[in-house]
């Protein structure tokens, strides 16, 4: 039998914890008021025989209580009562000493398998959870509702980022670069004035990236358009400074090529900043800036130009990587990269295909850019293309005063996640049953994130004055509360949802990929959809569907569900759910059947949703990702390619990494055996830090990783 403490984890029942509390209260009592051992027998026996493969800790507590009265010892029951009241008094004062005390001494697993892009063992890093273990500690103590705190730790639906919850901070957004190098900024109550050259743009989007990276604790997204301009400024200074040295000394010609070789210098310069900055500086939350590069080209823009040597600029740094401590070039975390798939490069003879060739060779060697159809895009979205937000979450289409369609200086408040499984579970097929507690749950989870929404009303644009005074979001007056900008759609607050298949399994006895089981998804889907909606309408607040991208969260519900309800095929017996709409990755669905399936659900989720596709190791054949990425064009809105890419950051061995005789990685060339500095996953989940082999010591990885 597995124990629920009261803060969630799960233990092994362990009688001599109640023999040990029974005995403490005996001894503040007189002889014949003691429980003897054979009373203490009895209950212990009786506790065991109620057969649950799941006990919460008070129901075991309630059930000793009943029974010393049972016995009649109405004064040791006191003693205990009081014992127990004693203790819950003190954990009341501090819940956190243990949690803080493992991870200062290294020994906070789940917190370091939490976030694979945040070290544990540095100190800066450790700060920063010290301080969230707090915050998640007053979270579900003092700040939520008790009945959100028991529905987040009994699975119903995940509170994400407690850890932050205390500060009035939200999640991720899409920073306004373009007003902020164009009319300047402020950074630690100094002026950063609009750049005259790309390298300085590059460099002072950079700290902009830095500074609101510090003051949210989820991802952003930059428009890298806006950097054309200054790229055009940088050949315009080069050229004008040739001329007035040397006049008509030099043809014209000449100057031209003085000016591009320059130019590709800055530019290489630029872009070098961009990405060495990203992956150097480390912001107050203790890792890398959580940062996407949208880029696009746009049909009209007068900087295509500019911005297309801009792109393949990046693509060619991406695809050689960064070196590491060795000197070994790997692949950066960040900043992500998601590349716009449109008229003009989308492998149908158009001007820029070149560009689309590239990144489709950076895909197969260094994992990215991700893929977005404009074409798709603008079917969903009122004719607009524009960046997901750091998270993968979309903003919908919103108007300003003048009719103008805005995105960037938009965010997104917070997100709360709902478990469609265990609906499933408890529902049993029944489908009357399943759309009741549906419905439940889901105004359950309202609740919650209405308690997001509350606590950012009444901020003040001082307390983050990169994003509300100088431009990321707004340019508020000091003193000025942002509640404006949580109304009327401007910010999102997002929906999200694990396990469409594994509901649908439950109810239907079938995949959503089958006719019938997908006629029941698509009901689901649809339901989720119109639920927002009915927020959005009732509220004025910006209520979206979110495909979530939590892959910790589909371990933690399916752990959850295994430990409340046992084995179950196909749902709980697999170790995770799948995320969101995806396809489960058993099923035999070749890359274009499962876009084209999944495209159905992203229009249902336009509050965020993206879609993978597993493939070998596709380095020496580019061509066939390339049928892929001109199918995502025309299928589907958002798609990324989870290559295998076993990888060895020691010696730079680019080749499949295999356990050796004693159960252990190990890379071929150079014997490297650091889990820690080899890529041995898949990107189905991204993780690429440490591995743990599991208690049965197999060759399985304890980490999130859907499969080998």
């Amino acid at each position: 039998m597995q124990v629920i403490k009261r803060d969630g984890r799960a233990v092994d029942f362990d009688k001599s914890k109640i023999e040990i509390a029974i005995g403490k209260a005996n001894l503040e009592v007189s002889k014949k008021e003691r429980a003897t051992k054979e009373d203490i027998d009895s209950i212990i026996e009786f506790i065991v025989n109620q057969n649950k493969k799941r006990m919460l800790v008070e129901d075991i507590q309630d059930i000793i209580e009943e029974k010393l009265m049972e016995c009649e010892k109405y004064e040791l029951a006191k003693k205990y009562i009081v014992y127990r009241y004693t203790r819950a008094l003190v954990r009341k004062s501090n819940t956190t000493d243990e949690s803080i005390l493992k991870l200062i001494r290294n020994e906070n697993k789940e917190l370091a398998e939490e976030n694979s892009n945040k070290n544990t063992v540095i100190a800066s890093t450790q700060r920063d959870y010290i301080a969230g273990e707090v915050s998640r500690d007053l979270t579900r103590r003092i700040l939520l509702p008790e009945k959100i705190s028991k529905a987040h730790d009994e699975g119903i639906l995940h509170f994400h980022d407690a850890d932050y919850f205390v500060q009035p901070i939200f999640n991720c957004c899409l920073i306004n670069i373009g007003d902020m190098l164009d009319n300047g900024t402020v950074m630690n109550g100094k002026l950063i004035e609009t750049p005259k050259s790309f390298q300085v743009a590059c460099t002072v989007t950079t700290q902009i990236i830095a500074a609101v990276a510090s003051n949210q604790y989820g991802g952003q997204s930059v428009d890298l358009k806006h950097l054309g301009k200054y790229l055009r400024k940088s050949k315009e200074k080069f050229k004008k400074a040739i001329v007035d040295e040397y006049g008509d000394k030099l043809k014209e010609d000449i100057i031209d090529g003085i000016v591009d070789e320059r130019l590709r210098y800055e530019l290489s310069s630029g872009v070098q900043t961009i990405q060495y900055q990203i992956n150097t500086l480390m912001t107050t939350n203790g890792q890398s800036p959580f940062v996407t590069l949208f880029l696009h080209l746009e049909d009209g823009d007068e900087y295509i130009e500019e911005n297309a040597m801009i792109i393949e600029e990046i693509l060619k740094q991406r695809y050689q990587g960064i070196k590491n401590e060795k000197g070994v070039y790997v692949t950066p975390a960040f900043p992500k990269l998601v590349y716009v798939l449109d008229e003009c490069n989308c492998l149908k003879g158009g001007k820029y295909d070149y560009l689309t060739h590239l990144a489709v060779k950076c895909s197969a060697k260094r994992m990215y850019p991700d893929y977005i159809s404009a074409k798709k895009m603008r079917e969903n979205y009122e004719g607009n293309v524009f960046s997901p937000m750091g998270c993968r979450s979309f903003l919908a289409p919103w108007k300003d005063e003048n009719g103008n369609y805005k995105f960037e200086g938009r965010f997104n408040q917070g997100v709360v996640s709902i478990n469609l499984p265990q609906i499933g579970i408890i529902a049993n097929g029944d489908e009357n049953k399943f759309w009741k507690l549906f419905d439940e749950r889901l105004e359950l989870c309202k609740e919650a994130l209405m308690c997001r929404h509350n606590a950012l009303k009444g901020t003040k644009a001082d307390v983050s004055p990169i994003h509300w005074r100088y431009g990321a979001i707004a340019r508020l007056e000091k003193g000025q509360v942002i509640d404006d900008l949580l109304y009327g759609g401007y910010s999102s607050i997002s929906l999200g949802y694990i396990g469409i298949y594994e509901l649908t399994k439950l109810m239907t006895g079938e995949s959503h990929t089958t006719e019938k089981g997908h006629d029941f998804a698509i009901r689901v889907m649809k339901h989720l959809d119109e639920t927002v909606k009915k927020w959005k309408a009732e509220t004025n607040i910006g209520f979206a569907l979110y495909g979530t991208p939590a892959e910790s969260l589909c371990y933690k519900f399916a752990r959850i569900d295994k430990e409340k309800f046992g084995i179950i095929k196909d749902v709980t017996d697999k170790g995770y759910y799948t995320n969101s709409y995806h396809v489960d990755v058993r099923e035999k669905i070749d890359a274009f059947e499962k876009l084209k399936f999944e495209s159905e659900f992203q229009t249902l989720s336009r509050g965020g949703a993206i879609s993978y596709v597993e493939v070998p190791n596709m380095q020496n054949n580019p061509k066939a990702l390339e049928e892929v990425v001109k199918f995502i064009y025309e299928n589907i809105q958002y798609a990324e390619f989870n290559t295998k890419s076993d990888y060895c950051q020691v010696c730079g061995y680019d080749g499949e990494i295999k356990i050796n005789d004693d159960n252990e990685w190990e890379c071929p060339q150079c014997g490297n055996k650091d889990h820690a500095k080899m890529n041995v996953v898949r990107r189905t989940c991204g993780y690429l830090g440490e591995n743990f082999w599991n208690a049965g010591k197999t060759k399985e990885i304890k980490a999130r990783v859907l499969h080998l």
